[in-house]
């Protein structure tokens, strides 16, 4: 088989490591993937965006299974297009990805199905947003109307940081309507599942880290790190999140005729009325990919293309009970701005079998591996268990270079 990835993230290096495992791959094509994706991929000088081209390419080299990566070309209908003409694809159609591409959606789908999450209100106008503020406690949420690549939420612990949180989002130009929902506490969880219609295949659950400093500190980031299994939350509370969200959620597609076919994420938070939902996402999470696609047993091609033939319920799907931690080297002032063409040293070409360098924010220049974006590396290790990985996984990042880059001390430490 022929296998088109699209995106050039850390997640897309652990889909295409994932998938050069299968025995049923003969080549894997990268669009347009990154300095880390090109030891195991062909890649090409494609963008996400570029969807025209991109179904010439796969078209022209004959691509059995195009797997999407990131949110926003499935937002944009990479998959309907994809399948009318005539390729196959994994991922969801533009009317699935919208639980994902609209947060106003996806709170109003929760509350008409019955699916735990926060109490909620839209706004469109800015003038009633600052009203409905002036009566709420603090702390509180506020999400923009769109993609934001996992940082467009603030949670204000003070009046005006939440007011400024709303002039900001309106006056971006980018969000038409905000949510503005109840603060709640709790541990996050992520748990990402296989869904084909009404059939829903849990993954093994992972915990992401948002803010950017130990502690949980500081503005939120894409991720920077994470961690699989997550011990201290038990296998009844997951179970009763797969029963009262996922499977409820999926069903819930299905019956507004948006049925969902790919990877549905749950961003979850366990209170003390049970989980509750904080947003879907419609893909692979990043960088939970990184830590929880080492843990599947089954092979992933035989998952995907279970998906996308719709015979999902037929396979059954095996995890290795090993444990994954996954460091985020970041660029200095990342979330902010930050410096590329930083040279990255101590990468060594082969990495062992337990400790995996998936590349985020990296290019060949002139034959040199130089920073491309803030995330720049998920230095991952697997170990018998949590205490072993995460030791692992500080032990190689402490070998790598790159000049005043920065990453969390703390990753898996509450586990």
């Amino acid at each position: 088989m022929k296998i088109l990835v699209i995106g050039n993230g850390g997640r897309e290096h652990a889909l295409c490591w994932k998938l050069k495992q299968s025995a049923k791959v003969t080549s894997i094509f990268c669009a347009p993937g990154n300095g880390g994706i090109a030891s195991i991929a062909e890649l090409v000088p494609l963008g996400v965006d570029q969807i025209s081209d991109l179904i010439r390419f796969a078209q022209g080299e004959k691509i059995d299974l195009t797997v999407v990566g990131p949110e926003n070309p499935l937002a944009a209908g990479m998959v309907d297009q994809f399948q009318a003409a005539g390729l196959k694809v994994f991922g969801p159609n533009q009317r699935a990805a919208i639980i994902e591409g609209s947060k106003a959606f996806a709170k109003d789908l929760m509350a008409k199905y019955q699916i735990p999450t926060a109490k909620y209100q839209v706004f469109t106008e800015k003038e009633a947003a600052l009203d409905y503020l002036a009566h709420q406690t603090m702390p509180i949420v506020i999400k923009g109307d769109g993609l934001a690549a996992g940082k467009g939420v603030v949670v204000a612990h003070e009046l005006s940081e939440a007011i400024a949180a709303v002039i900001d989002i309106f006056a971006s130009g980018v969000h038409e309507r905000l949510v503005i929902e109840e603060f709640l506490a709790g541990e996050e969880l992520s748990l990402m599942a296989f869904v084909d219609g009404n059939t829903v295949v849990p993954m093994q659950v992972a915990q992401d880290h948002k803010p950017v400093y130990d502690g949980d500190l500081g503005p939120n980031t894409g991720g920077m790190g994470a961690y699989s299994p997550v011990p201290q939350i038990a296998q009844s509370i997951v179970d009763q999140a797969i029963e009262t969200i996922l499977k409820p959620t999926a069903n819930a597609m299905v019956a507004e005729g948006r049925s969902f076919t790919g990877i549905l994420y749950a961003g979850l938070i366990i209170t003390d009325a049970g989980p509750k939902v904080i947003e879907f996402n419609a893909r692979f999470g990043d960088p939970e990919t990184q830590v929880v696609l080492p843990r599947l047993e089954t092979d992933l091609v035989d998952v995907l293309l279970a998906c996308v033939d719709h015979r999902l319920d037929t396979l059954s799907v095996s995890w290795n009970q090993k444990a994954v931690v996954a460091v985020v080297l970041a660029s200095h002032g990342y979330p902010g701005s930050y410096q590329v063409g930083v040279p990255i040293t101590g990468i060594e070409s082969e990495a062992a079998d337990d400790t995996m360098v998936f590349h985020a924010g990296t290019t060949m220049d002139a034959g040199t591996l130089v920073t491309a974006g803030g995330r720049i590396l998920a230095v991952t290790s697997m170990d018998n268990d949590l205490r072993m990985a995460r030791a692992g996984a500080y032990a190689s990042i402490a070998k790598i270079g790159i000049h005043r880059a920065h990453y969390r001390t703390d990753i898996g430490a509450k586990a």
